[in-house]
């Protein structure tokens, strides 16, 4: 912990509201296409081999998320402008990922897909890399788990309102227009209180210092190291029970309407992370202890995947959706509070968390490599569920070596 946080002033729950609602628009623009637009164009574009095209575009949007978020969050940090840091890349990240969901509206082939969803996971990504920065540039510690908790609600929330858009809209094309209108309307409220800093005075340039940056030793800040971690394994662990919902839904459990189906479990999900985000945030600020909450929250997660292997029913998908969402909700609010604390460098906040957020983002790589075979031809979803929840509870047991945070 490097940040002098005890000169940060308390913030007020708008401004949080705002950056929750940025946070929102983010995920909606990445989880509306996930959940159900971009598995429904897929099919219907590449026909019985689903699987393999989702994974491939899913894949390399990944890839391009990898690098776009600490890119942009170091551009960022970097950034002098009488509007402050974070609000460019704000502004730009939420304009451009509207045009890639445009271009997603209007996609006939496989290639219009794949540069479509990259040109979306580029853009949001720097506007994600700013908006989580907010939260070290302004939030003290005290606050860190209850903010974090009500900001990481953009992401659940994200998941259900990306998936009511997509369906509620009826067809991929106004899916995916309803998500970019959503996109640009939710970067508004900050933009009009955002109150970022004016930064006017210019840092020495030297491009090996800037790409030296990107790595953070993990000797020097083993904490870091710890953290990122355990934010891969629970990511990884999740990602690949959730890729193929969609499909789990149709060919596993034989639900007649499995469209309808994604968004029930989604919004059942959504509302048990809420509760659990907002009641662990607020709880682990209370008794100042965070690693506890992220150990359990690993264990009720490996639960629910344990519950989608051996129950394989509707009844038994929505327990799992429940059981999942009181564990995700915590890790999310508890995790995230936790990465703010251990960050190395003061001056450049939303490149580290740009670095952190590979752990989210490099899953999504792994997710179908991994799930893909696994499904096909390696003993299908029972073996899949089995296995993510083995990832995720090893990566809730990493955060133990996490010595600063108590």
């Amino acid at each position: 912990m490097t940040t002098p946080v005890e000169r940060l002033a308390p913030v007020r729950l708008p401004w949080l509201l705002s950056v929750a609602i940025v946070n929102l628009g983010t995920y909606v623009a990445f989880f509306g296409p996930l959940a159900v637009l971009l598995p429904q164009q897929t099919e219907a574009i590449v026909g019985d081999g689903k699987e393999a095209a989702l994974a491939v575009v899913t894949g390399i949007g990944a890839a391009i998320s990898m690098v776009a978020n600490p890119l942009f969050g170091a551009l960022s940090d970097r950034t002098r402008s009488r509007f402050g840091r974070r609000v460019p890349w704000i502004t730009g990240g939420s304009v451009v990922g509207a045009l890639g969901l445009t271009i997603l509206a209007g996609a006939s082939e496989f290639w219009q897909v794949v540069v479509g969803w990259c040109l979306v996971q580029a853009s949001v990504n720097a506007s994600l890399a700013s908006i989580t920065a907010t939260l070290p540039d302004r939030v003290p510690v005290a606050q860190r788990a209850w903010a974090s908790g009500l900001v990481g609600l953009g992401q659940t929330l994200g998941i259900l309102v990306g998936a009511g858009l997509a369906i509620a809209f009826g067809g991929t094309r106004a899916g995916y227009l309803a998500c970019a209108v959503f996109l640009l309307l939710s970067a508004l409220p900050y933009l009009a209180r955002s109150r970022d800093e004016p930064v006017t005075e210019r840092l020495p340039w030297s491009a090996r210092d800037f790409v030296r940056s990107f790595w953070v030793s993990p000797s020097e800040h083993p904490d870091f190291a710890w953290a990122w971690l355990t934010r891969f394994l629970v990511n990884l662990g999740n990602a690949i029970a959730t890729l193929y919902l969609l499909y789990f839904l149709t060919d596993a459990v034989g639900l007649a309407d499995p469209d309808g189906g994604v968004f029930i479990v989604i919004a059942v999900n959504s509302v048990v992370v809420a509760i659990s985000a907002v009641v662990a945030g607020r709880w682990s600020d209370l008794v100042q202890r965070r690693k506890v909450f992220v150990v359990w929250a690993g264990v009720v997660m490996a639960v629910a995947a344990l519950l989608l292997a051996f129950w394989q029913t509707w009844p038994g998908v929505l327990v799992a959706a429940v059981v999942l969402g009181v564990g995700f909700g915590a890790f999310i609010a508890v995790d995230l509070a936790i990465v703010t604390e251990v960050l190395p460098d003061e001056a450049g906040f939303a490149k580290d968390l740009g670095v952190i957020n590979i752990a989210n983002a490099l899953p999504q790589v792994l997710a179908p490599v991994i799930a893909a075979p696994i499904v096909t031809v390696l003993g299908g979803y029972t073996t899949l569920y089995v296995i993510a929840g083995v990832i995720g509870l090893a990566g809730a047991v990493a955060v133990v070596r996490i010595r600063g945070v108590r």
